[in-house]
Formats: C-alpha cells, structure tokens, sequence
C-alpha cells in the first residue's frame, strides 16, 4: 500500500490539508496519508506534499530547521523520482529565486522567479484572495477530469513568472495572468489550495494519488 507523507514543518494550519488527502485516498482506495516532520517518513513515502502558508523566506527557513527534512525531501524527488506536489508557498518553493523580502533561493525544480501579484487594474486587491476559474493551458494526468472554468481557491500575493511557459499548466485571470498550476518530470504545484477548492480540488488530490510519472 503507497504511503503518501503530508510534510509538517509549522508553516500553516494542516487540518483541512491532512482531511481532504485521508479523504481522497478512502474514496479512491489511494493509500496511507501521514502528517509527518520525520526526514524518516518522508525517506520511504511513495509520495510526497509540501504545503505552505505565508511568506517564503520564512517557509523556507522552517523547512530547513528541521535537521533532514529538506534533504530527505530532496533526496526522494530528486534521486529517486517520487511524485510531489507542491501547494501555495510549497509551489513557490519549486521556483528558481523568491524576491518577498529579498532574494531567497527556492529548490530550482521548475527554472521560475517568485514575484509579487501586480493587477493591471489597481482596484483589484492583493492578496488575491478567493475563488477564480482556472484555465488550462497543457493536459497533465494530475488534472484529468478538471477543466477550463472549474474554480479554485487562492490565498497569495505572489505568483511564478516561469523561465519555460511549457512547465505552466495552468493559470487563473485576476485583471492579468497568474499562474495557476505547474509541472515538470514527477513535480507538480498548484499555487491554490485543492483542499479548499471542493470537487476540483478534491480531483486533483485523487488523481496525485494514483499518478504514477
């Protein structure tokens, strides 16, 4: 039976997280979820997710307090191809260099600059806070069965600009493009929270629990 590790590193509320994976991997008979901090666990999960919740310098910082933990998540994904998904800041941390209080170097997985939502009509509020329709630019099979117009929910005011437009998925149209949806190899992001984001988001979760890269 796979073992998907939900890694906790103090960096946001895994409550709903940890209850829309046990939920998903029940209905689709998807395997063990764990909440874990254990650079052990995380070794040996067949999957991995890394959430995320405020700036990303601080993300940053608490991932790597933990004495093993990014490397084991390094070590997993890098070497031995896991699948991984990325959610909100836990995306942003897949890019190249965030730019939120300075520079910050993320994992550089998917080549890509953090940068901080900038609508083009000013009456649009940051953070971009709610639910949008995504778009889908590129199939992945983590988004089989999601379409154009279904919603997400964000909660962010920065988003990736990616080095290569091949490596976007998808994005959602708040008075400009922000990307949505990301994916290289065995590595996705969803700069949403699918745990939040009802029949799509719940979708997505499932289908990571089965893919197989």
């Amino acid at each position: 039976m796979s073992l998907t590790a939900l890694v906790d590193y103090d960096s946001g509320n895994l409550h709903s997280a940890q209850k829309a994976f046990e939920r998903m991997a029940t209905e689709t008979d998807g395997g063990t979820v764990v909440v874990t901090s254990d650079p052990d666990v995380v070794a040996r999960a067949d999957r991995i997710v890394l959430p995320g919740d405020g700036a990303f310098p601080a993300c940053r910082a608490a991932l790597y307090a933990v004495p093993g933990l990014a490397e084991a998540i390094i070590e997993a994904v890098k070497i031995r191809g896991q699948p991984f998904l990325g959610i909100c800041v836990g995306m942003q941390m897949l890019a190249t260099t965030g730019h939120e209080y300075g520079k910050t170097p993320g994992f550089g997985w998917i080549p890509g600059e953090i940068l901080r939502i900038t609508p083009a009509d000013p009456s649009f509020k940051v953070p971009h806070m709610g639910w949008n329709d995504l778009v889908i630019e590129r199939a992945h099979p983590v988004l089989d069965g999601i379409a154009t117009g279904d919603h997400a929910y964000f909660v962010h005011s920065w988003a990736m600009r990616m080095a290569n437009p091949a490596d976007r998925r998808a994005y959602a149209d708040y008075c400009g493009d922000v990307t949505a949806i990301v994916a290289r190899d065995n590595i996705v992001g969803t700069q949403f929270h699918p745990e939040k984001s009802q029949s799509a988001g719940l979708r997505l979760i499932g289908n990571f629990l089965h893919w197989r890269p």
